[in-house]
């Protein structure tokens, strides 16, 4: 059987310069996991291929017997289109992922089967049941500790130069946030660590001295990160992941342990400065008195603090901006992201601004965390739109740019580099996302 696995990743909204897309599609900085999981699983009597559109062009005209699309809301209408023209071709779809998950009954209009979550076990019962001609509408989510698939390595490579390796410790998240599609769908908040071991032979195995942990986050369970530091040591790799401002503000231990295990960077979903804000935002384990702190152990630890900041909320107001450039300023974070709050379908947010009839965008190509798909409460949409742009346009301002090199400089060559590395990729996102605003 000749299988199709895709991975949208959407490049095509903005116009990129020569160099610009060259530097773009040249490097996978953030490798997909996604679809080279179920390559690595699939049975050795079929043939798989790995599609990514940040690489080549799709040729529809290719034969194949069956098609799995993996898609987040942003890329629903692109994912919708390809699963059209292979339908047309008798072809069978698999849809998957996010939205998919969150709005079943919608994506099954383009597809024959919709694959809940993560799918590996539901993956192979589908290839057997789709070979029986007894393939499913729904292949509903599993629990992942009852999975207990020993995912193998796999040599499916995508086209580009690979900076960075993947893998996932953990899986799930039980603190469900408001705004979070992933933990809010079916099974997304169940947490399930894999043996140490088996992570660690996974790690031995990847080629890259870099690698990127897509855990939602590794402080969920000190003790096991712990142990898995431990045991990371004598590999001699680099990484960053992702982990609760808590437990880097409270946990040293963990946070020496990161750094002697290899880690160059941690990113924490700060969202807001706000106490109130986190509050409604349902994020337990965020308390701003302990911000500073838990950049402070890091940076103290020689390793970057990449944060997250999410702007929309209903207690923010137009002084929000303002207001958050200061505090991160005195925190001293070494990367930030900013974002418009986004009401993903089968998040509790996404529900309540439905009820309150306050969502005033119905193209899901939208739903990209750059613009503005409802109507906030303490400001109109082109006010949050522009307050996110001037939250880009003053961190990333050239001044502040030099100073946050010259800081990092002290924080050893890998840090150094991820910082001097992701402010130029962040910087030519920030200006296209300027130029269409």
């Amino acid at each position: 059987m000749n299988i199709l696995i895709i991975e949208n990743i959407n490049l095509k909204k903005y116009k990129y310069s020569l160099l610009e897309k060259t530097l773009l599609t040249s490097f996978s900085i953030l490798p997909t996991i996604y679809p080279r999981r179920l390559a690595a699983i699939t049975p050795k009597e079929h043939m798989v291929h790995v599609f990514n559109d940040r690489y080549e062009e799709l040729k529809i005209n290719k034969k194949y017997d069956l098609i799995n699309i993996h898609f987040n809301t942003a890329s629903t209408k692109k994912a919708y289109e390809i699963a059209d023209k292979f339908r047309e071709k008798k072809v069978k779809v698999i849809l998957s992922g996010l939205h998919a998950s969150a709005l079943p009954d919608e994506s099954l209009k383009h597809a024959d089967s919709i694959l809940f979550g993560r799918g590996e076990l539901n993956w192979l019962t589908l290839l057997t049941d789709f070979k029986n001609n007894k393939l499913k509408k729904f292949y509903p989510p599993e629990d992942y500790k009852k999975t207990k698939i020993t995912i193998p390595p796999t040599n499916i490579k995508l086209p580009g130069f690979q900076i960075t390796g993947a893998i996932e410790a953990t899986r799930g998240c039980p603190y469900q946030c408001t705004f979070c599609p992933e933990t809010n769908t079916p099974n997304g908040n169940k947490y399930y660590s894999r043996p140490i071991k088996e992570v660690i032979n996974e790690i031995k195995k990847i080629p890259q001295k870099t690698i990127i942990f897509y855990d939602n986050s590794l402080t969920i369970k000190p003790d096991y990160t712990k142990q898995l530091f431990k045991e990371m040591k004598k590999l001699r790799k680099k990484f960053f992941c992702n982990g609760n401002v808590d437990t880097l503000a409270n946990d040293i231990e963990l946070v020496e342990l990161s750094k002697q295990a290899g880690c160059i960077a941690w990113l924490i979903g700060f969202e807001s400065v706000s106490q109130e804000t986190i509050k409604q935002a349902g994020k337990k384990t965020n308390k701003i008195e302990i911000y500073e702190k838990a950049v402070k152990n890091i940076h103290k630890n020689k390793m970057a603090v990449i944060g997250d900041f999410m702007f929309g909320f209903d207690n923010d107001t137009k002084e929000v901006f303002d207001i958050t450039i200061e505090a991160i300023k005195k925190m001293k974070i070494d990367i930030a992201d900013f974002s418009i709050l986004t009401p993903f379908p089968g998040t509790p947010v996404f529900n309540a601004l439905k009820k309150e009839k306050r969502i005033i965008e119905n193209d899901w190509s939208k739903y990209n965390m750059y613009d503005v798909v409802f109507q906030p409460k303490n400001m109109n949409p082109d006010e949050l739109r522009s307050g996110v742009k001037k939250m880009y346009n003053t961190f990333y301002s050239n001044n502040n740019t030099i100073k946050r090199i010259f800081r990092s400089f002290k924080l050893g060559f890998y840090p150094f580099f991820l910082v001097v590395f992701r402010n130029m990729l962040t910087n030519i996102g920030s200006k296209k996302f300027k130029k269409n605003q």
